[in-house]
């Protein structure tokens, strides 16, 4: 081949490849400037939207944080709300953001934007005057009846709509929250921000809907009905709360309530033992090393609120003021529901002049009393606060103090720390239903592993013992996976386990100040528990037994002063799992469950 065919055919080639790399090259450029103007122009949108969810946002906490009042008179700023969302949904749904949702990396964090934007919207236009319009009828209603009873047909009527609103407002949250977590740190802040605004708000709607279905049937809907309040401390804690101090009677009818005078303990003492199973009498009699004697006091060892009451019904049978009157149900309140009380009703003052207030019962009646005052004293003194606590729980009812009440009582369920059982099968289905029965892990699709402690030193200890969690996914296939880290710390130094009284640190001299936990662990419904380890403290070993017919494991482990120990296990749920795993535990002398979620370890959405 000649050089100047070479060199032709040289110039022929670079005729033809240049154009089509300029070519090339002009549409990139096109493609990124199209690019850079459809960011830019999506990132004044994003600032828009942010700024119509952080308006909607702020006026809807401005509405959660107020009073009944507030809330039944949002009607005005419904509207200002509404428009926001829905100039946010506007935005986030444009052609725009449409075809932004197509690109990869970033689409599934456009999509989240657009499902904030669509679930906050049906809160405000659906969820939200559903809820608003409930308490505007109960706020034009007579709620009183008298100074010491309750209305009830406002609250009849309420009921049903409330269920309602409440259904609406949890599919919504539902719904926020199985979106994709967003990977763009701006975009994860905000949807973490309202996450937590939204489920709060939802644990609150939800504990008063709740409260709103048992209070008829708790204030005697048609007929009398007579409660006996179990008063329980646990500073000396048996699984379903703590030691019975004393017992009280709650006889009401039509919304009228009387509140009895509550017995201390030893009046009961000779009345015998409560009823209980053989398995009972094994795990908590027979094995000890504190051999339960089922007499009052140990009456909230079970983990079921059901056995309790079946226990109080037969000793409360033998009694001269209980044979002849037959009991409904039965109660189970601990300091820390008294102090909510107090915080609702006003502060209730002792007969040696001792303030208590919605800030210092609990600490007052599982410490303080039995410091400042003799043994023979306590219990009669808890009956006292008791009595002044639950008498004012219902008296002078207006709307503001029976949300206030209903929000609380339902709280206060769901941490074991007021439940209540009803001897009526179908009415304790209503009871259960709305979560105010305590009970051992029993739902597939609302998850728990059931933690109860048991104390096996005759003392006070409750008070020092701290007990935290730490829950964590790991596996998010069909029955996701979860590890859970369960800690048992004594606080009680060594300076306290030698000068306070034996009463409160233990009458053994060689367990002084200890926490001697006997504890059970119940997996979920459907689920199971593997892998179970402890770390730190004298523990026996872990062993799974059967009570009353269900799986569980067994420890016993002793803490001493300063020192902690640490249960780690896995925790399958069942596929049937709709929400995140949490635990029922017996109760402790604060309103914090010591509970803490982890990032997971799987994509969870």
């Amino acid at each position: 081949m000649s050089q100047a065919y070479a060199q032709q055919h040289h110039h022929h080639k670079r005729h033809c490849v240049w154009p089509w790399v300029v070519g090339v090259l002009t549409f990139v450029f096109f493609v990124l400037a199209a690019i850079g103007v459809m960011g830019f122009q999506l990132y004044k949108q994003a600032k828009q939207v942010q700024t119509h969810e952080n308006n909607a946002i702020a006026m809807l906490s401005k509405l959660s944080s107020g009073d009944a009042e507030t809330l039944a008179h949002a009607g005005d700023t419904l509207p200002q709300i509404a428009h926001e969302t829905r100039q946010a949904v506007d935005i986030s749904h444009g052609g725009l953001w449409n075809a932004a949702a197509k690109i990869p990396f970033v689409g599934s964090d456009i999509t989240t934007v657009q499902g904030m934007t669509t679930a906050i919207n049906g809160i405000v236009q659906d969820s939200i005057p559903q809820f608003v319009n409930v308490l505007k009828t109960l706020n034009d209603a007579q709620i009183a009846n008298g100074d010491d009873g309750v209305n009830l047909q406002p609250i009849i009527d309420a009921a049903e709509p409330l269920k309602q609103a409440n259904a609406s407002f949890q599919q919504q949250v539902r719904d926020y929250d199985a979106l994709p977590t967003p990977g763009i740190s701006m975009i994860h802040s905000a949807y973490s921000k309202g996450e937590a605004q939204l489920n709060d708000l939802a644990d609150r709607i939800n504990a008063l809907s709740n409260t709103f279905q048992i209070l008829p049937t708790l204030l005697g809907n048609g007929q009398q009905r007579i409660y006996a309040i179990m008063a329980m401390t646990p500073s000396e804690m048996r699984s379903s709360g703590g030691l019975i101090g004393s017992v009280g009677e709650l006889t009401t009818s039509n919304g009228t309530v009387h509140v009895g005078d509550f017995r201390a303990n030893p009046e009961y003492l000779p009345y015998g033992i409560g009823d209980h199973s053989e398995d009972m009498k094994r795990v908590f009699t027979d094995e000890g090393p504190l051999h339960m004697s089922f007499d009052i006091r140990d009456l909230a060892v079970f983990p079921n609120t059901a056995d309790s009451a079946v226990a109080m019904q037969s000793v409360w049978n033998r009694t001269p003021w209980g044979q002849n009157t037959p009991l409904d149900g039965v109660i189970m309140v601990d300091p820390v529901f008294l102090q909510q009380l107090i915080a609702i009703n006003g502060n209730v003052t002792l007969p040696d002049g001792t303030v208590l207030t919605g800030d210092n019962t609990a600490e007052f009646l599982m410490n303080t009393v039995y410091q400042k005052y003799p043994e023979s004293e306590t219990d009669a003194l808890f009956g006292v606060v008791a009595s002044q606590a639950m008498k004012s729980m219902f008296s002078h009812m207006d709307m503001g103090k029976l949300y206030k009440t209903g929000e609380m009582l339902g709280a206060m369920a769901k941490g074991r720390h007021f439940t209540m059982y009803a001897f009526d099968e179908h009415i304790e289905q209503g009871i259960q239903s709305a979560g105010f029965t305590g009970q051992t892990p029993n739902s597939e699709t609302d998850p728990s592993v059931g933690i109860y402690l048991t104390e096996q030193n005759p003392s006070k200890m409750g008070w020092y013992i701290k007990r935290e969690a730490k829950i964590q996914r790991v596996n998010c296939d069909d029955g996701d996976l979860y590890h859970v880290e369960f800690m048992v710390r004594n606080t009680m130094t060594e300076d306290e386990a030698k000068n306070l009284p034996m009463y409160i640190t233990g009458n053994n001299s060689n367990n002084t100040g200890k926490a001697m936990e006997k504890i059970l662990f119940y997996a979920p419904q459907g689920g199971s528990i593997s892998n179970l380890m402890q770390l730190g403290g004298k523990v026996d070993a872990v062993k799974e037994t059967t009570i009353d017919g269900v799986n569980a494991y067994e420890t016993y482990v002793q803490v001493n002063p300063g020192q902690m120990a640490t249960f780690t296990f896995d925790v399958r749920v069942s596929p049937k799992a709709t929400a995140p795993l949490t635990i029922d535990q017996t109760p402790m002398g604060w309103v914090d469950d010591g509970i803490t979620y982890l990032d997971p370890k799987c994509d969870t959405k």
